[in-house]
C-alpha cells in the first residue's frame, strides 16, 4: 500500500484545488521555505484524524481553512482526500484504491468524513488504518 495522491483545497495554504501525484511507496517533499510542506504533511494528518488544533499549528479548528491574503478572498471549507493504492488489501477493504476524505466548514463548524465519497465516522477511518502503520502519529510519516 502507498499514498499515490493527495487533493487539497481550501486548507491552510492551498486556497485553489491542488493535486499532488506519488508514483512510488517512498515519498519526500522537497522545497523551499514557505512553500506548504509542512501544511502538505498537516493535511494528512489531519485526515487521518488528528484532534489536536495545537498539532495543527492552529488555535481553533477554523484556523486550518484558508483565511485569505491581500489578493485572494477567504473561503469557507476545508478539504483533503488521500488516494491510498490497496492493491495488496493492507487495508480491510475491498477495493484496489481507497480514498479516505475530511471536511470542515467554517460556518457550521461541522467536519466530515469519507470513505470512498461515503460518509463516515472518524471511528471508521481509526477503524479502517488501525493495523496499517499509516496513522496520524504513525512513524510512517516523519514532519
Amino acid at each position: 500500500m502507498f499514498l499515490k495522491k493527495i487533493e487539497i483545497q481550501g486548507f491552510k495554504s492551498f486556497a485553489d484545488k491542488k493535486i499532488i501525484n506519488f508514483d512510488s511507496n517512498i515519498t519526500g517533499v522537497v522545497g523551499p521555505n514557505g512553500c506548504g510542506k509542512s501544511n502538505i504533511a498537516e493535511a494528512i494528518r489531519w485526515v487521518l484524524g488528528e484532534q489536536s488544533t495545537k498539532s495543527l499549528r492552529s488555535e481553533t479548528m477554523s484556523d486550518v481553512i484558508f483565511n485569505g491574503s491581500a489578493k485572494r478572498k477567504m473561503v469557507n471549507i476545508a478539504s483533503v482526500t488521500l488516494v491510498f493504492d490497496n492493491s495488496r488489501r493492507s487495508l480491510p477493504i475491498d477495493f484496489d484504491e481507497v480514498s479516505v476524505s475530511r471536511k470542515y466548514n467554517r460556518h457550521s463548524s461541522v467536519g466530515e468524513y469519507f470513505i470512498n465519497n461515503a460518509p463516515v465516522r472518524l471511528k471508521d477511518i481509526l477503524d479502517l488504518i488501525a493495523d496499517s502503520g499509516i496513522g496520524k502519529d504513525s512513524l510512517s510519516m516523519i514532519s
